[in-house]
């Protein structure tokens, strides 16, 4: 079995539903609470194992990689001023041993398509995939980027694919990518073998409550599925339906998860991110919960 060390991360988007905010500002680089969303993910790709990042991007978004590069200005203002701190945390936003790259999507044809523009860095290699704009925030006691590593985890004790899922309610289970386990009961991060996929169903034909959530662990097999399937919905190569045709070919599992998950590409998503970790932090818990109060009040 091959070992898993690499990690593409689709940055191409548009950010259509954070409009205005990302007229010019890439929506990856929207801070939730004290760093921008990318960073939440990046570390949290790292804290699974990963050393070997690909970002697949387009024109207008090299703020991204500008982000994880050095500023030896800033750095040398702050090191003048003995703001050790936050020099730390700006300075070594990346561990030396991660290498980072970035190949361009030329146009917006879907996940699968912009995974598949990764392949001539990474092919023959497993490798991991991490949404962007899903902020998982796993629960206190059992730490930070948990959900993942047990992914991670799972793969190199199974070498079979792993899908994070997350129970959601039948209101809402027609907004997602939902997993068929042909009638099994999921249990919180026990990989357990998918029968089908199915894209946004009708709530009252969906075959379970579990949706996917933007993380995935895949084997080197998804390369030619790719490569060889046919455009989906709206053109575009969806990565659902390669997953689906990789059934045929290797087991995947699902991986339920008990975090929270934040869709930070739309407002009430990115709100609700901020807000929960936010409160994490004990002095801005605190103003929360003050703020909180003062405006009921009024």
């Amino acid at each position: 079995m091959s070992k898993l060390t690499a990690a593409v991360i689709p940055v191409a988007g548009l950010g259509t539903r954070m409009l205005p905010a990302t007229k010019a500002i890439p929506k990856e680089l929207l801070p939730v609470f004290d760093r921008p969303i990318i960073e939440h993910v990046v570390r949290e790709a790292i804290a699974g194992g990963i050393d070997e990042i690909v970002f697949v991007t387009r024109s207008g978004k090299e703020a991204i990689e500008n982000h994880f590069d050095a500023h030896y200005e800033l750095e040398h203002r702050l090191e003048l001023k003995g703001k050790s701190k936050i020099l730390g945390e700006v300075k070594d936003i990346l561990p030396s041993r991660i290498k980072v790259t970035s190949i361009r999507q030329h146009d917006a044809l879907g996940l699968g398509h912009a995974i598949l523009c990764a392949r001539h860095l990474l092919d023959g290699k497993p490798f991991a995939v991490l949404l962007p704009d899903v902020l998982v925030l796993d629960q206190v006691e059992r730490g930070d980027y948990f959900s993942f590593a047990e992914m991670m985890r799972a793969w190199e004790e199974t070498g079979q694919g792993q899908i994070m899922v997350k129970q959601v309610g039948s209101d809402s289970v027609g907004s997602y990518g939902v997993v068929d386990l042909a009638g099994d009961r999921a249990h919180a991060f026990v990989p357990q073998k998918v029968a089908s996929f199915v894209e946004k169903p009708i709530p009252e034909e969906a075959p379970s409550d579990l949706a996917v959530l933007g993380r995935y662990v895949l084997p080197s097999e998804i390369w030619d599925v790719l490569e060889g399937i046919e455009e989906g919905v709206g053109g575009e190569i969806q990565l659902t339906d390669a997953l689906d045709h990789l059934l045929k070919k290797c087991t995947l599992n699902a991986l339920l998860t008990d975090a929270q998950i934040f869709d930070c590409g739309n407002k009430n998503g990115f709100l609700g991110a901020n807000i929960a970790v936010a409160f994490r932090d004990p002095n801005s818990r605190l103003y929360l919960q003050k703020l909180v109060t003062e405006i009921w009040a009024s």
